[in-house]
């Protein structure tokens, strides 16, 4: 792939969201799989972070040591769990390779199989010519103005129906957000709260888009997503990282993922 055809880069301002076939080929998909098999082999997770992963205020409430653990995960690579795959004493009853709903965030700066793909000419290629549960990425990742966030999400396997491929509702990027997860006052608890509420959204607006492995699917920071749940015996291991257009772009003090001395945000055309 050399550039974004004119009819692309149209389609993704009309959706919100554009399909790239081919993004990646089976020997790039392969050697990300196969590093990430290593990677889970070997993890090593403190005992009172083996919990289900998850944003919402309640179940923050109910464990602080993940919520610790998930805000301090943006210059680290830390693992966060499905539901279900611990018994009572922390212990695996599940296969390692089943049991991870995410592994974050950051891949793209320590493991250099992860970093050549997020730093590659497509992804360049792709960022230049665009310019860039249902939710909202800029639910997450707020910049002023809007619209200066989008996320790069490769299917490493085909991702289909059964197996939850992503859904979106095109041009709802067009409608702005109505809900924001902000990091609380430092010294109190839960460390992450959100204002405002997420809409509800009629499941007949969404429209699935498969792809196939090494597809990549380009999503602009405030179309409306979501991908169901794997129904079928096959996994579906994507990677997934978002660049931002840093140019007159502020981003919020206030966003759980803040840059650090440790790992300033890195630039794309390094």
């Amino acid at each position: 792939m050399e550039i974004l055809t004119d009819e692309q880069v149209q389609k993704f301002r009309d959706d919100g969201y554009l399909v790239l076939e081919d993004f990646l080929n089976l020997e790039e998909c392969n050697a990300l799989r196969a590093r990430m098999k290593e990677i889970v082999e070997n993890m090593d997770v403190p005992d009172h972070c083996r919990v289900q992963f998850s944003t919402n205020h309640e179940e923050q409430l109910k464990t602080q040591g993940s919520a610790d653990y998930f805000i301090t995960s943006g210059d680290k690579i830390h693992f966060f769990f499905e539901k279900g795959v611990f018994d009572d004493k922390g212990e695996f009853i599940v296969p390692k390779e089943y049991s991870l709903n995410k592994v974050g965030h950051a891949l793209h700066a320590y493991e250099p199989v992860y970093r050549s793909v997020t730093h590659s000419t497509k992804v360049q290629v792709c960022f230049q010519g665009i310019s860039i549960t249902p939710h909202q990425d800029a639910t997450f990742l707020y910049t002023e103005p809007l619209g200066r966030v989008m996320g790069v999400w490769i299917a490493l396997e085909d991702a289909t129906l059964d197996n939850g491929c992503l859904s979106f509702i095109p041009g709802s990027h067009n409608n702005g957000i109505t809900r924001r997860m902000v990091r609380t006052p430092k010294g109190s608890y839960p460390l992450t709260d959100f204002i405002g509420r997420e809409k509800n959204y009629d499941d007949k607006l969404f429209v699935p888009a498969p792809v196939k492995k090494g597809g990549a699917i380009l999503i602009h920071g405030e179309v409306v997503h979501r991908s169901a749940q794997n129904t079928s015996e096959h996994s579906r291991h994507v990677y997934t990282f978002h660049i931002m257009e840093s140019q007159d772009t502020r981003w919020s003090p206030e966003n759980w993922l803040q840059p650090t001395a440790e790992l300033p945000f890195p630039c794309l055309y390094n």
